[in-house]
């Protein structure tokens, strides 16, 4: 993939949809969340008509604070999962994402959690709340056990539209590269519903 990439959806459009788009502006996913769904099933497409699906992900379990969502790919091979920390992520938002045989091989943090509470408070303020997208942008890291950080994606500022950048810091194999991308996409879906 050609870093960085981006991330885009409208706010106001009733369901979720995520365009993510390399440097040339070339688009690589294309996601349309289902809305009203108890559990949650996810399809990435290589088209915004929805006729090529690449990749899906489903939930293990209905509406659940720390469950599990299981990456494969259109041909139903595991590429892995990612996994909220429970109770660890009301503070500053935590997943674990593990690879195919189950191992824990990276992690997704917040770096700065003031950064969501400073942007709920003043989101609260009539009329100087509609700027808050463009102001207080939180950024997560990507590491691994070794703790180094081998991506980072960050909030960029906007007003009508959520954006996002992910940048790439160390070179990983195709299937990390696609597993941590994926990982990155659910993630936005989830943290979208905690603002």
């Amino acid at each position: 993939m050609n870093y960085p990439l981006d991330l885009s959806f409208k706010l106001l459009a009733l369901a979720n949809r995520i365009s993510v788009t390399d440097a040339q502006g070339s688009l690589i996913f294309y996601v349309k969340q289902k809305m009203f769904k108890l559990k949650e099933a996810v399809t990435i497409f290589a088209d915004t008509e929805q006729r090529r699906p690449l990749y899906k992900i489903n939930a293990d379990r209905v509406i659940d604070f720390s469950g599990r969502y299981h990456i494969t790919d259109v041909d139903g091979r595991t590429l892995g999962s990612i996994k909220r920390q429970g109770m660890k992520s009301l503070w500053k938002a935590r997943y674990d994402i593990f690879d195919g045989a189950d191992r824990s091989v990276l992690t997704i943090s917040e770096e700065n959690p003031w950064v969501k509470v400073v942007d709920a408070l003043v989101g609260e303020i009539a009329v100087v709340g509609i700027f808050t997208g463009y102001f207080f942008n939180p950024s997560y890291a990507l590491k691994r056990a070794d703790e180094a950080i081998v991506m980072r994606f960050k909030k960029q500022p906007s007003m009508f539209e959520s954006k996002f950048r992910l940048e790439s810091l160390i070179p990983l194999s195709d299937e990390e590269e696609q597993r941590a991308v994926l990982s990155v996409l659910m993630m936005v879906l989830l943290e979208r519903r905690r603002g």
